[in-house]
């Protein structure tokens, strides 16, 4: 077998690929639009067609594709063949130019919230050459933006190109104040972790919750869980090792560069890690992350559930979103440096992004918002639906010093005069890492760690973005003009603490003490479920954020608002008719038939033993035949009130009624059922047990 190095990035049409494949005149003029987003030239764009035709032919491709981020949260890929009649009745390869820079989906049938009506079809692709183009199952994958006809974004990429160019302008504008003319881009960059659970595809396949909604509906919970801490870390089991060692091979032909692998806590709970990597790549790649995860699965006779929550009682899964902010020229932004210039730069930048999170609470918990996430958020595994910010005991007693402009009595007793002295130097592990925190920093980038495993991190990424680009613009807009550009940064910085200092917590985010805390004495934010998050999208301020920055227009902004709701409503819509369903079809028949058997077996002992009581079996008939009138008219009451949601008009009430109305039926249907699988022979009980599923895959 090939050693990496030979084979990692051998699918990807790079920057390797594209110098040796592409005259210098036109990678030249092609670097220059990916850098600086020059306008690209048909000529140039019919260059690297051809070239990028010529490298995919030779590896196997036979189809092209504009590869693009649709409001599903999937990703979409329509196939044409590079074939063209040839005049001697045969075929030949081409692609153009044209081709590549756009194509022509139908767009009626993908989410819009509204920008396009049924009948108008029409929508257009169009190239994104930041990314690179690969090649997937002999097709020649090109990433590509997602518009409708008139021009609206209907794709999760073009926001998130415009939120990573918003904050460049603004991050560029504050580090000109510094001195710094050298620097020509600033670019976020991420490392999604990304959790997951592996089961057996023969029970997966028995499981009519887990193959409509992803994730279990019923279920009791089994003798043993995640209690022990056994399985965190643990020996990799062979299939599952084999699954791990088929995946990174997938990925890193793609050039995504997977690092890290590990049991996670739960039972048959995984992690993978990447390196970091510039945001939209990193979005692109961990898209493909997630379905190579469910193409290798399959080979291997495993199912991989990405749901955020898949079981009850044992923890769900997230998407750690660990965020930085670097120069072109490699300088991280967030790290403290050594020096008073990079000190204050650091400490701007730092301040920025509290000021960011706190006065954007509500755009990062809409970012994460899915009717999944939200039985995640505040288990005991997830950090809460409060945002908060952990800096860790010293870098809060630099912000406090600060502010009150006394001497810092950590490492040194310093009074920090910024753009004069000297911060303490700080390892990059200065403090431990708090798993509770939804925004955490940990040494040089800020762990985001509220988003769910099934999310496109684009959408968590652009708030996040553009929070930070209006701190960097009023920062920005201030220190312009100032006559003392120190004397204004520090009182700048000491102000930003105190008006938002309210969002640091460094302690146990699953403290009762801290929810009640947060929201009654500090003010913040605590949006449980979707639905109470979502419609705070159509703020006016955020509506401004958003707009002022081009991240979005407000025709865009009231399509997400409907398309988040829209897909909340669905979701859960499915999960309670699957309920009724199994709950009809599979359970209650179960039970009875088991029921049947216990009285006949009841009978035949009387027989065998004249005037035995049958005290068990008439108990255990007796207990289930009322489980079973309670599970029926559960049924019936959840499906009623289906029916009623539906006649709910408007998304906002509907999916407030399913909040209120569908959400507490299902619980309430599944509390006798699960009751019920623990009475119940293991024999007659329809579907795979919690047991079976947690521990099926040696």
């Amino acid at each position: 077998m090939a050693a990496v190095p030979e084979y990692f990035g051998s699918l990807v049409f790079d920057d390797r690929e594209m110098k040796a494949n592409l005259p210098a005149g036109v990678y030249k003029s092609l670097r220059r639009t990916i850098e600086q987003g020059a306008k690209l030239d048909i000529g140039v764009a019919n260059a690297v067609a051809a070239a990028m035709k010529d490298w995919a032919v030779a590896r196997g491709a036979t189809h092209f594709t504009h590869w693009f981020q649709p409001l599903t949260g999937v990703t979409a890929e329509k196939h044409d063949s590079f074939i063209s009649p040839s005049p001697d009745g045969g075929v030949i390869m081409e692609f153009s130019g044209k081709e590549l820079i756009q194509g022509e989906p139908d767009a009626s049938s993908f989410p819009s919230g509204g920008l396009r009506a049924t009948f108008e079809a029409r929508g257009y692709t169009a190239w994104d050459p930041t990314s690179y183009a690969f090649i997937k199952d002999k097709t020649l994958c090109v990433p590509t933006a997602f518009c409708a006809y008139s021009g609206e974004a209907l794709d999760k990429k073009t926001p998130l190109l415009r939120s990573m160019e918003a904050l460049n302008r603004q991050a560029l504008r504050v580090l000109r104040l510094f001195g710094n003319d050298k620097v020509k881009r600033v670019n976020t960059a991420v490392g999604p972790e990304q959790e997951y659970f592996l089961v057996d595809a023969a029970m997966y396949d028995k499981r009519r919750d887990l193959r409509f909604t992803g994730r279990t509906l019923f279920g009791a919970r089994p003798s043993k869980g995640q209690e022990m801490d056994d399985h965190y870390f643990g020996a990799i089991k062979p299939r599952v090792a084999a699954f791990m060692a088929d995946l990174n091979e997938e990925l890193w032909k793609l050039g995504i560069l997977a690092k890290t692998q590990h049991n996670e806590v739960a039972p048959a709970q995984h992690e993978l890690a990447p390196i970091y990597t510039t945001t939209n790549l990193a979005t692109d790649h961990n898209q493909l992350t997630m379905e190579m995860m469910q193409k290798v699965a399959a080979r291997h006779g495993l199912v991989c559930l990405l749901h955020e929550k898949p079981f009850v009682g044992v923890n769900g899964s997230g998407k750690h979103n660990n965020w930085s902010i670097s120069t072109d020229d490699g300088v991280n932004l967030l790290s403290p440096g050594e020096t008073p210039y990079e000190n204050a730069q650091f400490l701007l930048f730092l301040c920025a992004v509290i000021k960011a999170v706190d006065d954007y609470q509500d755009l990062l918990r809409v970012s994460v918002a899915t009717a999944g996430n939200d039985h995640r958020l505040g288990a005991n595994e997830a950090p809460p639906a409060v945002v908060s910010v952990f800096l860790g005991d010293e870098l809060s007693g630099v912000l406090d010093a600060i502010e009150q402009d006394v001497p810092y009595e950590g490492v040194a007793k310093t009074k920090i005069k910024l753009g004069v002295d000297v911060l303490p130097k700080f390892p990059r592990d200065n403090t431990d890492r708090n798993r509770t925190s939804p925004f955490a920093f940990t040494g040089n980038k800020f762990e985001f760690r509220m988003v769910g495993s099934a999310d496109s991190i684009a959408c968590a990424n652009i708030m996040l973005n553009t929070a930070v680009a209006e701190s960097l613009k009023i920062y920005a807009d201030r220190l312009e003009g100032a006559e003392d550009f120190e004397t204004s940064l520090h009182e700048m910085i000491r102000k930003t603490i105190k008006d938002h200092k309210r969002v640091i917590f460094n302690g146990n985010g699953y403290d009762d003490d801290w929810i009640q805390e947060a929201t009654e004495k500090r003010g913040l934010l605590n949006y449980r479920a979707t639905p109470d998050c979502v419609p705070h999208l159509l703020e006016k301020k955020n509506i401004r954020l958003l707009t002022s920055h081009g991240v979005f227009a407000m025709q865009e902004l009231a399509s997400r608002y409907e398309v988040t709701l829209e897909n909340y409503c669905k979701t859960i819509i499915i999960e309670a008719n699957t309920m009724v369903d199994m709950a009809r079809t599979e359970i209650i028949p179960a039970i009875e038939a088991f029921v049947l058997d216990t009285a006949k077996a009841a009978a035949a002992k009387k027989e065998l033993v004249p005037g035995c009581p049958c005290a068990y079996e008439t108990g255990l008939v007796k207990k289930l035949s009322a489980l079973t009138d309670q599970i029926a008219a559960k049924t019936a009451e959840l499906e009623e009130a289906i029916v009623t949601v539906a006649g709910v008009g408007e998304v906002g009430a509907q999916s407030a009624a399913i909040r209120d109305v569908i959400l507490p039926r299902m619980s309430e249907l599944r509390l006798p059922c699960d009751e019920a699988e623990t009475l119940t022979a293991k024999k007659y009980w329809p579907f795979p047990t919690y047991g079976d599923l947690l521990f099926g895959v040696r």
